[in-house]
């Protein structure tokens, strides 16, 4: 672990290519030390799904939630999808201390202008409304793995959806091809059924409306 064992004579170390360089060793202390710290992403748009939302006396409606990605500052103009909810952000706080800005990582509560608890709720996503603001998304294609199920799922299967904080039913309008788990290669063209252990391309429809993540 932390110098090269004379009973191991037929490891003859380890080499990493990364963006910073070359790296070799020979210890698991020395790997260790090679390892980078993953960069913090404020360089992308607001993230922030809503945990809860609290009416306090004499400050107004705080929703409370996890900053994902980008920057919340006091003074932004913040959109909540998808219920389509723009207001300014009045203060931003983390431990009952105020933020000059929360970053990636910070669970923060923020003070919003003329907006009520009723319309925002848990499940809803709060972005820079001039950069990249959520939108409502009626449908959406994914990428699933039947881990384990009792039988086989068809299109117009029905599951219950957990995105971020929503908790959403929603509907397999299409089996659009089954692939391989671990490849991603196309195995099968428009299935009519998934089983145990199977990957799919898929469309789904949530029955209400709900705000996902891009990804591909």
């Amino acid at each position: 672990m932390l110098e090269p064992s004379a009973n191991m004579p037929w490891f003859k170390g380890w080499k990493v290519t990364c963006k910073d360089g070359n790296a070799s060793g020979t210890t698991l202390l020395e790997a260790l030390d090679c390892i980078l710290p993953p960069t913090c992403p404020t360089d992308k748009p607001l993230c922030l799904p809503l945990q809860d939302v609290y009416k306090i006396g004499g400050i107004g409606t705080v929703p409370v939630g996890h900053v994902e990605t980008g920057v919340l500052k006091p003074g932004m103009v913040v959109t909540f999808a998808p219920v389509n909810v723009t207001t300014e952000v009045k203060s931003v706080e983390m431990h009952h201390e105020a933020l000059s800005e929360a970053l990636p990582g910070d669970n923060v509560g923020f003070n919003v202008k003329n907006v009520s608890v009723k319309d925002v709720h848990r499940g809803n996503v709060a972005g820079d409304s001039n950069n990249d603001p959520p939108m409502e998304a009626a449908g959406f294609t994914a990428q699933v793995i039947i881990l384990n199920h009792p039988g086989q799922i068809s299109a117009g299967y029905a599951p219950v959806l957990d995105c971020h904080t929503a908790h959403i039913a929603c509907k397999f309008a299409e089996l659009k091809k089954k692939i391989d788990h671990r490849s991603g290669k196309k195995l099968e063209d428009g299935p009519k059924f998934l089983k145990s252990g199977d990957a799919a391309i898929v469309d789904i429809v949530s029955a209400k409306p709900m705000w996902c993540r891009e990804l591909l």
